[in-house]
């Protein structure tokens, strides 16, 4: 029934400014829509990011979105970090880090938080 339609991430952020700004100029992604002060729509690849103002930002514990970056990874960390980025480190059974990349055979793996700590993934799958 759903197999062959799009999925749409959604992010709750506590101030839609700063989400904003974060998501559009530190991760480069472009607006496509915006809806009033709760809801900016952001294109990422083929798909879409609905960021919207919500009282519960950040209280989710677990990944929010992911991006297949394939063999760009290492560059896409190093861009990030160098516009600030902070990326999270875990100890992971089977894993070594290795700079900021968690590493599982040919896996490769990075998060970070946006502001309101909604957690952010890059994998080179």
């Amino acid at each position: 029934m759903l197999g062959n339609k799009d999925a749409v991430a959604n992010i709750a952020v506590k101030d839609l400014q700063i989400g904003r700004k974060f998501y559009e100029q530190t991760l480069g992604l472009k607006v496509t829509d915006t809806e009033g002060q709760e809801v900016v729509t952001f294109k990422s690849g083929n798909a879409s990011l609905y960021v919207y103002h919500s009282q519960y930002a950040g209280t989710n514990q677990a990944t929010a979105v992911t991006w297949s970056v394939g063999n760009e990874i290492e560059e896409i960390v190093s861009a990030l970090k160098a516009k600030g980025v902070k990326f999270e480190h875990y100890d992971l059974p089977g894993t070594t880090l290795k700079g900021d990349l968690h590493v599982m055979g040919e896996r490769k793996v990075a998060w970070f938080k946006d502001p309101d700590g909604n957690i952010l993934c890059l994998v080179n799958a």
